[in-house]
């Protein structure tokens, strides 16, 4: 006789050892032996067994209680959705599309330093910034882009102060983030940056052969030599935690992210986001040069990602930023927020970019894509377009409809659905069709692989990997991590 139980959605796949991971649509997920999962199916798991009570209380089946098993999971569900309701928080605005750099990867394909019609000018600045306050997000997270940003500082200026002045009004929490190469900061920008509270997010690809090998400077000096002196000076004005860096991994640096680490952290920073070279601009031209397979990329991680557990074991606190993001999504129920895991994507209704014209793209890679000559992402104009029609637009109704994973060919059943997000720009690029096709996608590929490795690291359970991975989640020392723990199981 069967035994009475429903099981609620989920997705599955075979481990090696006989095992299966299993998955539901609010992400809780588990591990039970071949033998286990075909009774679950069959209806022949029995309720005294250890297994059915942990699938029931993870909602995988319920008994007598399914409209609060059902009502469990939806709850679960709109908290990993939660960032639909802080619509367009980020917002990008590339101040100016020149830059005193020439990077051979450069996503955004850089405009040299004589060409000013490319700077931002007030007008389109001051629509820019009434059309973000027009969010109803109650955070606004202001991020200024180039080219090189503070090639075009006043303006800069101009709407860090307008901003601050319509937010007396609007009470938001209003964030301010400027990135840039750090190389033409003067004192006066130090000075105003620490009376803005802004946050500086620059660029580091490893120690000064790494860094100017593809970092090129236009009037051919070291970019290195300027970037790190300059580093210090911000840090004496702002403080150490003031600035934070990005990685672009080449084909150069890819077998030396351990070299790359090390100089990470003998320049103070506490962690790295380790992401894959992206298909655009320059770097779509120049990726004979600079790529690598998805294969090589993926196994350089895991060396990494080793050596940096290895590091924090040691007393050197370092984090890697997209296995904490993934970590977020697998080991809490809360949603990250970072767009290209988001479903529906993140495209204009996390971030929007204003670009130097005044055209608004729903992602920078959209943005990036206008820049070889094709719009079709273009959203609007702030001079043209009122908020609604940007934000509500038939553009933006067709990216929302056609990135949602759960009903996307070969993401509806993927295990790993919970936890991935979907990328319209890039299947675009890539198979001209934002829908995208899965069994060709490296960006399918490379999370499916790295998703691979991390429950194979959550299945081995060593306990000294997991402090590590949940102090990078808490961003709580991992002594305090192993103190908590350590009171528990004593309590």
């Amino acid at each position: 006789m069967r035994n009475e139980y429903s099981i609620l959605p989920f997705t599955f796949k075979r481990l090696p050892h006989r095992k299966m991971l299993m998955v539901n649509q609010s992400g809780e997920f588990t591990f039970v032996s071949s033998d286990d999962f075909n009774n679950l199916l069959n209806h022949d798991l029995v309720a005294d067994n250890s297994t059915y009570f942990e699938l029931k209380g993870k909602h995988f089946l319920a008994d007598t209680d399914l409209d609060i098993a059902q009502e469990m999971v939806a709850t679960q569900l709109r908290s990993r959705k939660s960032f639909l309701r802080h619509f367009s928080s980020l917002h990008m605005i590339v101040v100016t599309a020149r830059c005193n750099f020439i990077c051979d990867y450069c996503h955004a394909s850089s405009a040299a330093l004589e060409q000013q019609k490319v700077d931002m000018n007030w007008a389109v600045a001051k629509k820019t910034v009434e059309l973000i306050f027009s969010s109803p997000s109650p955070v606004l997270k202001i991020e200024f882009q180039g080219g090189e940003p503070l090639l075009n500082w006043p303006i800069i200026k101009e709407i860090v102060q307008y901003g601050i002045f319509l937010n007396r009004f609007a009470k938001r929490q209003l964030e301010f983030v400027i990135c840039t190469n750090l190389t033409l900061l003067t004192e006066e920008m130090i000075d105003f940056i620490k009376e803005h509270k802004i946050t500086i997010s620059t660029s580091l690809d490893g120690p000064k052969l790494i860094q100017d090998l593809h970092r090129k400077t236009r009037e051919g000096y070291s970019g290195y030599d300027v970037f790190h002196s300059n580093l210090q000076r911000l840090r004496e004005g702002i403080g150490q935690d003031g600035a934070s860096a990005l990685l672009t991994i080449t084909k150069s640096n890819l077998s030396r992210l351990q070299e790359v680490i090390d100089h990470y952290v003998e320049l103070g920073f506490d962690g790295v986001f380790l992401r894959a070279l992206n298909p655009y601009g320059f770097a779509r031209q120049n990726m004979e040069q600079l790529g690598y397979s998805v294969e090589e990329f993926v196994g350089e991680y895991k060396n990494i990602l080793r050596y940096l557990i290895e590091l924090n074991l040691q007393g050197i606190p370092f984090a890697e930023y997209y296995t904490t993001l993934l970590f977020q999504r697998i080991l809490t129920p809360f949603s990250t927020g970072f767009v290209d895991l988001q479903s529906p994507s993140g495209a204009a209704i996390s971030g929007v970019i204003y670009d130097y014209n005044g055209e608004v793209y729903p992602t920078d890679e959209a943005r990036m894509l206008a820049r070889t000559g094709d719009r079709r992402f273009k959203m609007g104009h702030v001079l043209k377009n009122s908020y609604e029609e940007l934000f509500a637009g038939a553009l933006v109704k067709k990216l929302v409809k056609k990135s949602c994973i759960e009903v996307l060919p070969g993401c509806a059943s993927c295990v790993y659905q919970a936890y991935c997000g979907v990328d319209p720009i890039r299947n675009y690029v890539e198979t001209k069709d934002i829908v995208g096709h899965r069994p060709s996608s490296d960006f399918c590929k490379k999370n499916t692989m790295i998703l691979d490795h991390l429950f194979q690291l959550i299945d081995e359970n060593d306990p000294d990997v997991m402090d590590v991975f949940w102090s990078w989640i808490t961003r709580r020392p991992l002594e305090e991590i192993r103190h908590d723990k350590f009171n528990r199981n004593s309590s």
